[in-house]
Order: C-alpha cells, then structure tokens, then sequence
C-alpha cells in the first residue's frame, strides 16, 4: 500500500508548507530511472519502480531516525544506449540529463527542502555520470546521489549484482516480485535460461551495447531464480543505501554551516 503521506504530488500545499516551515525542514527524495527493455518478463519501467520502492522505505527509514523525507514525482528517462536495437529504448542526452536534473535539486532547495537526494537505479555508467554531474558547483551538503554503482553500497548487495550479470536477472525480477508483483510476467520469467554475460566485464572490454555483448533478449542473470523474499532484503540494503547518503549530506551541511560561523 503506497504511503501516500510521503510523496510530494500528495500533498496539498497547505500540508507541505506546515512541513517546510517546522524545525528541519524535510529532505526530498527523487528517484531517477529509465525506459529501457528488461528482458522478456519485466516492464520498461523497471528502473524508476526500483526508484520508488527505495525511496518509500528509505523515507521510512529515516522518519524512524528522526528525519522527515519526502518522495518527489520519479525521473523516468535516462541515457539508455546500452539498450539500442530493442523496443521501447528511450534515451536521453547526457547534457538534457544533466540540465533537466540541476533544475529540479535547485527547484527543490528553492522551495525550502534542506537536501535533495537523487535514487538512481539504471546501471548504465553514462547515466550514472550525468546523474551525478548534476550536483556540480553545489555547495557541500544539498544534494546527494544515491546509487548502487558506488562502491561503498554495491559490496553491500547480491552475489548476482556483483557479479555485474544483472540486468533483468535474479537481482532485479526479485525486487519487482517484492515491490510490484502484477508487473512480472510469472510464465516468462520461469521459463528463462540462465545466463552469465557480465555487464562490467562488457564494459571493461569497450562493448557499448547489449547486442556486442551477446546479450539478445535484453537480460542477463538468473531471473527464474528469483523470489520475493530476496527483493525485499534488497529494497532494505538498497533503502540504507539512501540514508546513508542522506545523512552524511546533512552532516556536511551542518559542518559547511558551523564552518561559515568561525570566526
């Protein structure tokens, strides 16, 4: 059940304004994902619906902490190349990526949220880079990515998802099966093979494409091994992810703060 009370576009500006004008004004939480083919069994949404079950249990996570977090409307296009050749690849520009993202985070502050925190869950390294590119010239604190691509956070999650075969696989059909269960086709996802192409290792070797990697139904990984269960000890290493990155922004924002009133 959507916790309707965290998400900005449930608001009404009445309810939003008591927020911004407590004690601590509330973080926003923006998830960012992609249309991008998952394979035979998973909607093209799979990354910003990743995104948002995060976020949710991350704001969570923090409000339990002592912090209020508020989920903002999801991003759902991104630099999707990787995907070229499949239907239903809808990529971006870096530099729209970049301009778009900046003009939200500032949208954000502007309006009165102490920190605005990107939840990034497409894995494509170009993607990654203009996600973060977005927070340049900011000042230390106000904005935060979150994303599973930092090392720190990825040592923390499956044995699939290290191993970079994880694209529509075991890693991620487990937490669409956890977070929104009617979007994977059960029939399909049962019926195929595992498989062991790793995206880093492609990466690594300059292949710019599922297809130059061999990957030809637009997964890799062992999606018919997926369950629930493993989906939702993922959202919760994945939502830590988020708090983590939250509040060491706030501890940079008050530290930027407390250095600003030295003498």
């Amino acid at each position: 059940m959507r916790e309707r009370r965290l998400y900005i576009a449930d608001l009404t500006t009445q309810t939003l304004q008591s927020l911004l004008s407590g004690p601590t004004p509330p973080v926003a939480l923006v998830p960012v994902g992609s249309v991008e083919p998952h394979g035979p069994h998973l909607p093209l949404g799979t990354d910003t619906m990743i995104g948002d079950a995060v976020a949710e249990r991350a704001a969570l996570l923090l409000e339990a902490r002592g912090t209020v977090a508020l989920i903002g409307p999801s991003v759902p296009y991104g630099v999707t190349r990787f995907a070229e050749g499949f239907a239903g690849a809808v990529t971006v520009t870096e530099a729209a990526l970049i301009a778009f993202l900046r003009a939200v985070i500032d949208g954000y502050l502007q309006a009165g949220f102490c920190h605005v925190c990107l939840v990034s869950n497409h894995l494509e390294p170009a993607h990654d880079a203009a996600v973060r590119a977005s927070l340049d010239g900011l000042p230390a604190g106000r904005a935060s990515v979150a994303s599973p691509l930092t090392r720190r956070w990825a040592r923390t999650l499956s044995a699939e998802f290290k191993s970079g075969a994880c694209h529509a696989g075991r890693y991620e059909t487990s937490i669409l099966l956890a977070a929104a269960p009617d979007a994977v086709d059960r029939a399909r996802m049962t019926a195929l093979p595992a498989l062991e192409i790793s995206l880093s290792d492609g990466i690594r070797q300059g292949k710019t494409s599922f297809l130059a990697m061999g990957i030809t139904d637009a997964y890799t990984g062992a999606p018919a091994e997926a369950t629930a269960e493993e989906g939702r000890d993922s959202i919760e290493r994945l939502a830590a992810m988020v708090v983590g990155e939250v509040e060491d922004g706030l501890a940079a924002k008050a530290l930027r703060g407390e250095a600003s009133r030295s003498p």
